[in-house]
């Protein structure tokens, strides 16, 4: 892979997940401050992201994988979702928003397991050149999350209006990226169950099964870390989950050198075992003199997040082959980011109610329950994982 190419595919990168990083994370504010949503709304709203990326990868996946270039696949979805976006900012209507929210992750979910065939298809050796590109989705996200904070615009449309822009941009500069053919055949036997092939390796099945489980956990942070840190004490919190971003970028770089050395299944442990201590930091930690628990749980989770769910990308890349990687990589973002947090939203709300006392929330049990879930996925993984092909 020439240098040309690295920098296409690296802002690529960063464009994909500048635009996610623009609307996700202040949308439950924008809800509630100009749709009056009541807290079940903005639950329905993030768990339309999820339900999305049940539906949507699988077709997506075997129409660029066997009919059209997935980077002319992925500009039009962006096309498309960057006017959605701003359709997103000219309703009032809570229920017409969320809607719009769930049409809209239709189109942008798919993106992801695309942007990743892209990458893949351009690489000589993607387990040591793919985390340094995809690095740059990191940085697009911090540097979102950056201007929307200089800018003051969190409770505000200017949040939808930004992603619009960025979507409309990497949708234009879609059809410049390097051709990705499409490798697989288009008959019949194959419709809708080309990457289900995977399951036949039990390894697979076993890892397939922990990301959905580990996905638990992450509901956890990307629910109420924000609120937690606020009630802990900690001053200009959403600042702060910054260093978990940054510590991304790092421990991403990490990866083909360990990958090498000590494997893909000691690498995932690294990565569930980060999920039990970060949650052990929090349940424990407080702003007076434990506050080093507080930041050392957000730093770690350049390691919750690389080891596990980049290492699972790759994984899965390796695991699939040429015919099928787009769909292949779209099960596995319905693991993640579908199937998985939608249980996991539901379930940390739950557990969030549940030990809320007179309205306050107690959160050192709240915390203790990802510990327990993620010690239990460790405990399973290493007991049926087999696999020791390289990746």
């Amino acid at each position: 892979m020439n240098s040309n190419t690295r920098f296409q595919l690296s802002l690529m990168m960063f464009l994909e997940y500048f635009i996610w990083g623009a609307w996700y994370v202040t949308m439950n504010t924008y809800m509630v401050t100009n749709l009056h949503a009541t807290g079940a709304e903005v639950g329905y709203a993030y768990m339309a992201l999820a339900i999305a990326t049940m539906i949507s990868p699988f077709f997506v996946g075997m129409v660029a994988d066997r009919y059209f270039p997935a980077q002319k696949v992925m500009a039009v979805l962006h096309l498309v979702g960057a006017a959605a976006l701003y359709l997103a900012t000219q309703t009032s209507d809570t229920w017409i928003f969320i809607g719009i929210v769930l049409f809209y992750s239709l189109l942008y979910m798919p993106t992801i397991a695309l942007t990743n065939s892209v990458a893949f298809g351009q690489m000589s050796d993607p387990g040591k050149q793919f985390p340094a590109v995809r690095m740059f989705g990191t940085v697009g996200w911090i540097v979102a999350g950056l201007l929307i904070g200089y800018m003051l615009i969190e409770k505000t449309a200017g949040t939808f209006y930004i992603a619009a822009g960025a979507s409309a941009l990497l949708g234009i500069y879609g059809f410049l990226l390097p051709d990705t053919p499409p490798k697989g055949k288009s008959d019949a036997s194959a419709v809708g169950t080309e990457a289900l092939v995977l399951f036949r390796n039990r390894s697979y099945l076993v890892f397939f099964i922990s990301a959905i489980l580990i996905c638990i956990p992450l509901s956890f942070y990307y629910g109420f870390a924000n609120l937690f840190l606020h009630e802990a004490g900690m001053e200009n919190a959403a600042g702060k989950m910054i260093y978990g971003q940054a510590s991304e970028a790092v421990f991403i770089l990490a990866i083909p050198l360990l990958l090498r050395r000590i494997g893909v299944k000691n690498m995932l442990l690294l990565g569930m075992t980060a999920w039990v201590l970060r949650y052990v930091l929090f349940a424990y930690g407080d702003s007076g003199a434990n506050i080093w628990m507080l930041y050392a749980g957000i730093i770690l989770h350049g390691v919750c997040y690389d080891f596990f769910f980049v290492t699972g990308y790759m994984y899965t890349e390796n695991r699939a082959g040429e015919k099928i990687k787009s769909a292949a990589q779209g099960l596995f973002t319905f693991a993640t980011y579908g199937l998985g947090m939608v249980i996991g939203t539901l379930f940390s709300g739950y557990v969030a109610d549940y030990y809320t006392v007179n309205g306050i929330r107690q959160w050192e049990p709240i915390w203790m329950v990802p510990v327990y879930i993620a010690a239990a996925v460790m405990l399973y993984f290493v007991l049926a994982f087999r696999d020791k092909k390289p990746v």
